[in-house]
């Protein structure tokens, strides 16, 4: 299966490096970005002749000229696929170029160069079949699944729909917060910010230059920004309104309910940050045996006593810090590493 990647920016190259863990080889051209040279093609027509499958990893509203170039250039064995992050207009152009002669589906991978660095788990990626060619869907399902990603199947308008009140809105409501500087450097932040300072992070490094993307291409976004703002519009002045009348119970955020005393409240939080530390640990386990490859490439041992002495006095210096009893913090990290190595095989 010859893979063949049109575009090699952020996306483009990330996407070449999952193939290649995956043991699957490409090629990919870009006519501005700089291309390895042992896996570049010599040009567009280069690309379109000698592979099986072509992804477009290209801008959204780069889509049409890109496909005007190269329709003529394909044969109807070959399979086309975009990873735009809309649907229906990008579904609809694969519809009109392609027609029913070359086979292709669109998909929208939902996870990024920075989530894949970070070994983020699961990986999904929505699959928008055409309904000119429905064996091309099941086609482009078995290689994200083989790239070890859950596929979900969506009409390209459900999709859209999803990503605005979503995705669009994330990036929406992150612009507006840096622009009043909630982004900034600041001295201190409660804990219910942390995690919409997550946000603005993943959003800053991962995607940042998709915002006019999403809220132009997508044709939800527009309405789903307007339906935001009203609701916002009609808080602010239901404030005003509270403080005129004292009744501001009415505003009140919905809390755990009566059902959850201080202990169940605690318990749960607890098994919700386990969850979260399951999911960690799997990221970290991804990462190690990306480490390893890296290692075996090298002609290096797995184990590394040196560096993994170094590793558990950093992390009894980050318990200490933390107030924590730094034995028992190691403990924990003896027991991942060890895990570690099983995972690597050693």
């Amino acid at each position: 299966m010859r893979i063949g990647i049109l575009g090699y920016g952020r996306f483009g190259c990330a996407l070449g490096a999952l193939l290649v863990e995956a043991g699957h080889a490409y090629r990919a051209w870009d006519p501005v970005a700089e291309v390895p040279a042992d896996c570049r093609a010599a040009s567009l027509q280069d690309l379109a002749a000698t592979q099986d499958i072509l992804v477009l990893a290209v801008p959204v509203p780069a889509l049409e000229p890109v496909l005007r170039q190269l329709t003529p250039l394909l044969r109807p064995e070959q399979l086309v696929l975009d990873v735009g992050s809309v649907k229906a207009g990008p579904c609809a152009l694969l519809d009109r170029y392609l027609g029913a002669t070359v086979p292709h589906a669109g998909t929208h991978p939902l996870f990024g160069p920075v989530s894949l660095a970070r070994a983020e788990r699961p990986l999904r990626v929505v699959l928008c079949p055409s309904t000119l060619h429905p064996a091309a869907a099941d086609q482009v399902q078995s290689l994200f699944q083989g790239l070890g990603c859950e596929v979900l199947r969506q009409s390209p308008e459900d999709h859209d729909r999803i990503m605005a009140t979503t995705h669009a809105l994330t990036f929406f409501i992150a612009k507006g917060l840096l622009a009043v500087g909630a982004g900034a450097e600041l001295p201190f932040t409660p804990p219910s910010f942390h995690a919409i300072a997550h946000t603005l992070e993943s959003v800053q490094e991962d995607a940042g230059h998709l915002f006019a993307v999403l809220q132009n291409q997508n044709p939800f976004a527009a309405g789903a920004r307007e339906g935001l703002l009203e609701a916002l519009g009609a808080i602010h002045t239901s404030l005003a309104e509270a403080v005129e009348t004292g009744d501001e119970e009415r505003l009140s955020i919905p809390d755990l309910g009566t059902r959850s005393p201080v202990l169940q409240e605690a318990r749960d939080h607890i098994d919700a940050l386990d969850q979260e530390l399951v999911a960690l640990l799997a990221r970290r386990t991804e990462l190690g045996l990306r480490a390893g490859r890296a290692k075996a490439e090298l002609g290096l041992p797995i184990h590394d006593p040196e560096r993994e002495a170094a590793q558990l006095k950093a992390r009894r210096n980050w318990a200490d810090a933390a107030g924590l009893d730094a034995a028992g913090v190691e403990e924990v990290f003896r027991a991942v590493l060890r895990a570690s190595r099983t995972a690597q095989g050693k």
